[in-house]
């Protein structure tokens, strides 16, 4: 083979390869536009804003496991049980989010357990409306237990879901330390991205649905949808939550770890 056969084989295969790359990067970016549509899809033969919120966390953990299960090169994920570092960061949640979580903590927490949250959110709820620039409030979640666990992982947030990290240190030094403003933790694009589809998705049905669609701190939320009085009776969870309604408060008490 004379040096130019080996140009033009090198340069020919190069450039199959090359076709083939970019077939496979609009392939994969459909992926996305799929999700998106299937988020709205899903949302729409939900019965409510809250049954949405619901389909939103199963639709993307299926997604997320089909990711990491199919598409190779991955980054790794340092995120580990009580590692809780992002759980000090601000917190927002769509439309319908609230509602699930309350449902969670009305049956899951005892009435002094659901007290002392109440207690714990207010104090949140009045930093974040205290603080100039609400994004760099570093404050302790208030659904954080004292063993550094989240009280309802189960329900966590889709923004919870979201964030994922390949350092524990880094993380660290970005909530606790000093870092210049813009420094941030890296994450997985296409575990992030399947999480804020979800929340768009999330926005837009509840538009759709005539309610309100903006994003609300996570501490507020919870008490709106909390509501003035906690531990009512056992009996009032069988009532069904529709759009505009609030979730009532069950009696009963377990735990889901991290």
């Amino acid at each position: 083979m004379s040096a130019q056969d080996a140009i033009d084989f090198v340069s020919d295969n190069i450039a199959e390869v090359g076709t083939l790359m970019r077939s496979l990067s609009g392939r994969y970016e459909g992926i996305f536009g799929n999700l998106r549509a299937a988020y709205g899809v899903a949302f729409e033969q939900a019965d409510s804003i809250a049954d949405a919120a619901r389909d939103a966390t199963a639709i993307a953990d299926a997604a997320t496991a089909a990711i990491r299960d199919n598409i190779p090169n991955q980054p790794g994920n340092a995120c580990t049980s009580g590692c809780a570092a992002c759980c000090h960061l601000y917190v927002q949640v769509p439309p319908g989010t609230a509602t699930v979580m309350a449902q969670h903590i009305a049956a899951h927490f005892t009435p002094a357990e659901q007290a002392a949250l109440r207690t714990r959110l207010e104090v949140a709820a009045a930093a974040a409306r205290d603080a100039p620039d609400v994004m760099k409030l570093r404050m302790r979640c208030a659904l954080l237990g004292s063993d550094n666990r989240c009280t309802v992982y189960e329900v966590r947030p889709l923004t919870c879901r979201a964030f994922t990290s390949r350092s524990v240190a880094r993380c660290h030094d970005v909530v606790f330390g000093d870092l210049p403003e813009g420094t941030g933790v890296e994450q997985n694009a296409a575990h992030f991205r399947i999480h804020m589809e979800a929340t768009f998705a999330l926005e837009q049905s509840a538009r759709n649905r005539g309610l309100p669609d903006t994003q609300k701190g996570l501490a507020q939320a919870l008490l709106d949808e909390m509501g003035p009085s906690l531990g009512l009776h056992r009996k009032l969870s069988a009532m069904p939550v529709r759009d505009g309604e609030c979730a009532t408060p069950l009696t009963t008490n377990s735990r889901h770890d991290r």
